[in-house]
């Protein structure tokens, strides 16, 4: 490919993402397809917002900046510079994401070459997920960015060594952009370990360490440290002893729904059937594979593992696989190399088995998000038993098979290679399937969030206290001072004896305090102290494919026995 025709495709590439991402940027994210909450964005952006607005961080008890410190500045910053409101909140995201594409294209580019690059590009800035959480002002986008920065820094530090300290220094701030990241530090780690043993790039290993501790030790001086108790209160109380259960059958059923619980894989489902083949690839030629090729496979692996151990039933912790499948796909399809080396026909038992280990986890992956869309009327409902079933068998006659015709099957495939016309139009698919899901999403779009948000300014003056989740979730667009309330976090502890706050906000459809969404009654627990209670407006919202409505109810005075 020539160098014009590579720029050109990564201009194509980011001026495509670039439309994709900021075109209607106020617009209602969609209601189901991609697991975004939106009244999340103003619970996240709390602490930006306040800065912003008051001068202060800390308002109430309510402070995520412990939880999401690097989120917090990103989006402060966002705040000087474009005032405070919901498409200013979005527009750290937005660049995130945007970020993540050019990063992966420069990291495939040296790992496989232009072609692969491409590729890679074409359909991380086009992916319908990955898009519409690009454009939803939480964490994980950003995150996810820090990820993939990591990731091209130590696929530079091959080459250039002191690029593994720029490696080490982003899998940190992913972290402090969200913890759920801990898994990457661990496989950024342990590849760097492993490769302070091969003469070639120890240097870049010992560079990525350095990274790493030198970042982490600055982190905990400056901020995690000084603020020790709130730290732990945030992250390891709140997200992680309310999490749920960690029993044997508990972690059995969250590794049984990772293809079930969401539709982020069946939205994705050939870019997921070439990540897999990609990564058995990578898996076969461990010892040969580049770095960067390693380190997409121990993500995608032990992000696996964080789900299983943590929550796979939440649709946010699917979005930092999307480009280390992306980028495994590409490098399957796009690649100049046979799909299997030929050698490993000749793998002792061991190897043999291992390889079965990893092929069972691929096609249940594979089966099962598969079978997801067949019975999705079964799966919505939560029985996921049938589904679950049908990709367990299929994943073990798959692994059977290998076991069979091990020696025929790698043969087969140590010949093959993608032909260049087949990669064109599975590619062109992809990309159709994106754009198709995006066109759907965009004739149907509403603004009905940010004029919630807009109104509620108009009712109330600019410093106004109001009680409940959803105040955070409608203050971007106004200058009310929430005070949120969470089910044992947050202003939980004085939330029945807060008469100087005279308001609260939270849905009346699909349910009075839906925003809790734990079944708690914590919402409607504290209008019942107020049984003199007054409606003042409701609004039409929308979270849930049918109709959703919030109100804005005027506490009063309590009444006295």
């Amino acid at each position: 490919m020539s160098r014009r025709l590579f720029v050109a495709g990564v201009l194509a590439a980011a001026l495509g993402g670039t439309a994709l991402r900021t075109l209607w940027l106020r617009a209602d994210p969609p209601t189901s397809a991609a697991g975004i909450v939106w009244h999340d964005e103003g619970a996240w952006t709390h602490n930006a917002r306040n800065l912003a607005l008051w001068g202060e961080v800390r308002t109430d008890n309510w402070n995520p900046v412990y939880i999401a410190p690097v989120f917090t500045l990103l989006e402060y910053g966002s705040f000087r510079l474009f005032g405070v409101g919901t498409w200013q909140a979005r527009v750290v995201p937005v660049a995130s994401g945007l970020a993540a594409v050019l990063l992966l294209i420069v990291g495939l580019n040296r790992v496989a070459g232009r072609h692969v690059a491409l590729v890679g590009g074409a359909l991380l800035a086009t992916n319908y997920l990955f898009v519409m959480w690009n454009r939803a002002a939480l964490m994980e986008s950003t995150m996810t960015s820090f990820m993939v920065a990591a990731w091209a820094a130590y696929v530079l530090a091959e080459r250039r060594p002191a690029w593994g300290l720029v490696a080490g220094a982003c899998a940190v701030l992913a972290f402090l952009t969200k913890a759920a990241a801990a898994f990457f530090l661990a496989a950024i780690a342990i590849d760097a370990l492993v490769a302070l043993v091969r003469p070639d790039s120890h240097r870049a290993a010992r560079m990525t360490l350095a990274g790493l501790v030198g970042a982490a030790a600055i982190a905990a001086a400056v901020f995690v440290i000084p603020a020790w108790a709130e730290y732990y209160q945030y992250n390891w109380v709140t997200s992680v002893e309310r999490k749920p259960s960690y029993t044997l059958a508990s972690l059995i059923d969250r590794a049984s729904w990772l293809p079930v619980a969401q539709g982020f894989f069946s939205r994705m489902w050939l870019v997921l059937l070439g990540a897999a083949l990609g990564a058995l690839g990578v898996a076969a030629r461990w010892r040969t594979a580049r770095p960067g090729e390693r380190l997409l496979v121990l993500w995608v692996l032990l992000g696996l593992v964080e789900l299983v151990a943590h929550d796979a039933g939440n649709a946010r912790r699917y979005v930092m696989f999307i480009p280390a499948l992306i980028a495994l796909a590409a490098l399957f399809a796009a690649s100049d190399r046979t799909w299997m080396p030929a050698e490993l026909a000749q793998a002792g038992r061991s190897t043999r088995w291992l390889a079965v280990s990893l092929v069972l986890v691929a096609a249940y992956l594979v089966v099962g998000s598969l079978v997801r869309i067949v019975l999705l009327d079964d799966v919505l409902a939560g029985r996921f038993s049938t589904t679950v079933r049908i990709a367990a068998a299929a994943a073990v006659l798959t692994g059977l098979g290998v076991v069979w015709r091990w020696t025929t099957l790698i043969g087969w495939t140590a010949a093959r290679r993608l032909p260049r016309g087949w990669l064109a139009a599975l590619v062109g698919v992809a990309l159709a399937w994106n754009g198709a899901q995006y066109v759907s999403w965009a004739a149907g779009r509403t603004e009905l969030n940010y004029r919630a948000s807009v109104e509620v300014g108009r009712l109330l003056p600019p410093g106004t206290l109001v009680h409940g989740k959803l105040a955070n979730g409608l203050a971007l667009d106004n200058r009310i001072r929430p005070v949120f309330v969470g089910n044992g976090f947050g202003n939980y502890d004085d939330r029945l004896s807060r008469d100087d706050v005279g308001y609260i906000l939270t849905y009346v459809l699909p349910r009075v305090g839906y925003e809790s969404q734990d079944g708690s009654g914590l919402i409607q627990e504290i209008l019942d102290q107020y049984p003199n209670r007054r409606m003042v407006r409701t609004f039409d919202v929308q979270e849930t494919p049918d109709l959703d409505r919030a109100a804005l109810i005027q506490k009063n005075s309590r009444a006295r026995n």
